[in-house]
């Protein structure tokens, strides 16, 4: 728990308490960590802190999302999506931006993707608009996709999500693939190892 530096419960946190709790909206980050953190960067490196704070105030003005796949991106279309030599007869659908960059790290794919920024939870409020299955729908009506790749997480949601996306597929005469072997039945794509995604990838299977 972290200290309390103001004089007097009823006025407004000290500078310090602000940063710590500010801190702690991090995934992982309890207490003792943004204590330790806050305090990390106001001894030893405020330099660091100056840095980090214009970085993230410039990422959180000029960062959106591509106009094709929504990756994260401060141009109307990122860096994957203006490559001309990418293949756009494949389409990925992931959950989330970090998947993304899992697959072009683990394996040799070349084709586009489509990022979901989420997965379909009904009792989240999480529903097909939710995730921009009109904006993919348009995409795969205008596109000549011949694959859609399904590596949604394997997780009671991710499969929903996949069969879902799989059955609007079927409207357009595309076929669907799911990566399959090697994933952990309930994993998330972005806690695996490199090898066991690459595997999976290679060894994806119609779904």
């Amino acid at each position: 728990m972290s200290i309390n530096y103001a004089n007097n419960g009823a006025q407004a946190p000290s500078l310090l308490d602000s940063l710590i709790e500010s801190l702690k909206c991090l995934p992982g980050v309890g207490p003792k960590s943004a204590q330790r953190m806050a305090f990390h960067l106001l001894q030893r490196d405020r330099d660091g802190a100056k840095n980090l704070a214009d970085a993230l105030n410039k990422a959180v003005k000029e960062i959106g999302h591509c106009g094709n796949c929504r990756i994260f991106t401060e141009h109307e279309f990122c860096f994957i999506c203006t490559d001309r030599s990418r293949l756009s007869s494949q389409i990925c659908i992931v959950e989330s931006p970090t998947d993304v960059f899992t697959i072009e790290r683990s394996t040799d794919y070349k084709g586009l993707y489509f990022v979901l920024m989420g997965r379909l939870s009904p009792l989240d409020g999480i529903g097909p608009k939710e995730l921009g299955l009109e904006a993919l729908e348009k995409r795969l009506s205008k596109l000549e996709v011949k694959e859609l790749i399904l590596a949604t997480n394997s997780t009671v949601e991710g499969e929903v999500t996949a069969h879902v996306i799989s059955e609007l597929a079927k409207k357009y005469n595309i076929s669907t693939t799911r990566i399959a072997q090697g994933m952990p039945v309930g994993g998330e794509l972005e806690y695996v190892d490199q090898n066991t995604i690459a595997q999976a990838f290679s060894s994806r299977r119609n779904y």
